[in-house]
C-alpha cells in the first residue's frame, strides 16, 4: 500500500479549506513540498482542482485529523483499507509498446540462445510474441533471420529482470534433479577408469592334473642305481 493518499493535490486542497492543519502536516501527508501547500492556500497553485474529502474515501478519520490539529508536530497516518483488493493477474502475452515491437525478434533470439531451457510459453509471457514466431526464429526460417542480432530483452526494456529470473528458476525446478549420464559405449565410465587394475588373466587359473596322472620325477639315487652292475655280471667277469 502506498503511503501517499489518492489524488494528493485534491486532498491537500480539501485539508487547506476544511481543517486547521499546518502546511507541514498537510505536506507530509500528501507528499508535497510545504511551499506548494502554501501556494495552494494563497490560491497561486492547484487552481480549478476540486478538493477531495479523505474522510469520505476512507483515507483519514476525524479522530486522526483532530489529534493532528491539537498536536502540531504530529503527522497524519493513512487509515487501513477496509477492503483488500487483490492485484489482478495478467493473462495472455505481455503487452509490448509499439516502439519496441521491432526489437522482439532480437530478444527472442537472445532467449533461445542463452536460455534454451525456457519453454515457448515462457518466452511468450516474457516477450509478448507467438509460438510460430519463436519456432521460426529457432529454426532460422524467419523472414528476417539474416538481420537478427541477439539482444537482452531486459536491456531493451521488453521485460523485467525479476520476471526473467523467475521464468528461469521455474525451468530449473521442472528439469530433472539429476540428468542421466550419457557416454560413448566404447569408453569407460569414470568409476571404471578409477577402479583398481584387474587381474590381466581374468583370475584364470590353469587346471591342475590329478596326482595319479603326474609323472614322478626320479631322484639321483634311483638313477645311479640303474647303472650298478648286478651279481651275475660280476661272476661272468671272474
Amino acid at each position: 500500500m502506498s503511503n501517499a493518499p489518492l489524488m494528493p493535490k485534491a486532498t491537500a486542497v480539501w485539508l487547506v479549506d476544511n481543517t486547521a492543519l499546518s502546511f507541514d502536516q498537510i505536506a507530509a501527508f500528501c507528499k508535497l513540498h510545504p511551499l506548494e501547500v502554501k501556494a495552494i492556500a494563497d490560491g497561486e497553485a492547484a487552481q480549478g482542482i476540486k478538493g477531495m474529502d479523505p474522510i469520505m474515501t476512507g483515507q483519514l478519520t476525524r479522530e486522526e485529523i483532530e489529534k493532528a490539529q491539537n498536536e502540531p508536530r504530529y503527522r497524519l497516518k493513512l487509515a487501513p483499507p477496509k477492503v483488500t483488493v487483490p492485484e489482478p493477474k495478467r493473462r495472455g502475452p505481455r503487452y509490448t509498446p509499439v516502439s519496441k515491437r521491432q526489437d522482439r525478434p532480437n530478444a527472442i533470439l537472445w532467449l533461445v540462445r542463452n536460455h534454451p531451457e525456457l519453454k515457448d510459453q515462457q518466452i511468450v509471457r516474457l516477450v509478448g510474441t507467438t509460438k510460430p514466431t519463436i519456432e521460426a526464429i529457432r529454426n532460422r526460417t524467419h523472414w528476417n533471420s539474416g538481420q537478427l542480432t541477439p539482444m537482452d530483452p531486459v536491456t531493451l526494456g521488453i521485460c523485467k529482470q525479476l520476471d526473467l529470473d523467475l521464468e528461469v528458476k521455474k525451468s530449473a525446478a521442472d528439469a530433472p534433479a539429476q540428468q542421466e549420464y550419457q557416454q560413448d559405449p566404447t569408453l569407460l565410465s569414470p568409476e571404471e577408469s578409477l577402479a583398481p587394475a584387474a587381474d590381466p588373466f581374468g583370475n584364470f587359473k590353469p587346471t591342475q592334473k590329478p596326482a595319479e596322472d603326474e609323472e614322478a620325477i626320479p631322484d639321483a639315487a634311483s638313477v645311479f642305481a640303474n647303472f650298478q652292475p648286478s651279481s651275475k655280471d660280476e661272476d661272468d667277469e671272474e
